[in-house]
């Protein structure tokens, strides 16, 4: 099955403690089921200092479940993915709007 979102997509977060977040797709994990937005579900983690790099206490963007995620639109809102046939080609649509995405 086609991917209905897709890394460099910008998405709104639905459902989570980053309700009504924006942001865009960094990395998609079709098999898990889950992306990883930036600045969105951030958890701080901790790195050892070794000779290159300082170490501490670093943000880190996780994944979040796709399900969660919704495609925004031209006009700002968020909406549902669809496919269709142009010229032969499976394009991606907006549901709200209709516009090829």
């Amino acid at each position: 099955m086609a991917a209905k979102l897709k890394k460099g997509d910008k998405v709104i977060v639905l459902a989570g403690k980053d309700k009504g977040k924006t942001g865009e797709i960094q990395v998609v994990d079709p098999k898990a089921g889950k992306a990883v937005v930036e600045g969105v579900n951030i958890a701080i983690r901790h790195t050892k200092q070794t000779q290159t790099s300082q170490g501490g206490r670093r943000p880190q963007a996780m994944p979040i479940d796709l399900s969660n995620l919704a495609f925004v639109d031209a006009n700002g809102k968020p909406t549902r993915v669809g496919f269709k046939v142009e010229d032969g080609k499976k394009v991606r649509f907006a549901k709200t709007t209709g516009d090829v995405i």
